[in-house]
């Protein structure tokens, strides 16, 4: 059968649950350690429903609870979230040719989750028209889930004592080495991952999460450069 946008809609939104799995522990924790930073549940649902971003909302509710000033919450989330642009640029080329009724809200429901699915998608070989209704499928399921699980976050940490305590996060770890194990497809990704990884690493005691921008920068220039160096070796072979 034909892809239509029915059957690409529940494709992505089926291919998304093994990593929604993974990121309902991050969305209990984050709404019961907001709870238990004080803030008000009518705030803490806010950023779920109108920022949706996992890693930036847990750092702005700990500048919240802090007294930060609004200028430096808004810089943190903003160096946090700089990774989505790296992933607006590569899935630029296929998704150029929608309109801004469907670019807008795709571009606010782009996660790490939805992002992984979907570049695998897009980068078959099928010539499926209906891929940006998989996009949609991926992206509605990751906002569904990620509200409902911010409710029970919250509604467990006002009830249950050291809740937040559990180490539920160890689940989203797991699920980002999911996300990125099936990417890395040849040498220069994997020299790409692992010179971001020991770049986070060593990197991660800097303030304002910039080492994840560092750590990012870095794995782009040694794939770069692993990638230049094998299309030089390529085509001196063929010389």
């Amino acid at each position: 059968m034909s892809p239509n946008r029915r059957t690409e809609f529940i494709s992505g939104a089926r291919d998304t649950f093994p990593l929604i799995i993974g990121a309902i522990p991050f969305g209990l924790i984050y709404g019961a350690v907001a709870v238990a930073n004080g803030i008000d549940p009518i705030v803490i649902m806010g950023l779920s429903l109108f920022v949706f971003a996992g890693s930036a909302q847990f750092i702005a509710v700990g500048l919240i609870s802090q007294g930060a000033a609004f200028s430096i919450i808004v810089l943190t989330t903003f160096i946090v979230n700089l990774r989505h642009a790296l992933y607006s640029a590569s899935l630029a080329p296929y998704v150029s040719h929608l309109s801004q009724r469907w670019l807008l809200p795709l571009s606010f429901w782009l996660t790490d989750e939805t992002y992984a699915v979907v570049i695998s998608h897009y980068q078959r070989e099928d010539k499926s028209p209906y891929k940006h209704w998989y996009y949609f499928g991926s992206a509605v399921s990751m906002y569904i889930n990620w509200q409902l699980v911010t409710v029970v976050g919250i509604v467990a940490g006002q009830r249950l004592q050291n809740f937040a305590q559990l180490g539920l996060d160890f689940a989203m770890v797991v699920t980002f080495i999911g996300i990125t194990m099936p990417l890395i497809k040849n040498r220069p990704m994997l020299i790409c991952a692992l010179s971001a990884g020991i770049v986070a690493v060593l990197t991660n005691g800097i303030p304002n999460k910039l080492g994840l921008i560092i750590a990012a920068l870095a794995g782009i220039l040694a794939g770069f450069t692993a990638e230049t160096m094998n299309q030089q070796s390529a085509v001196l072979q063929e010389k």
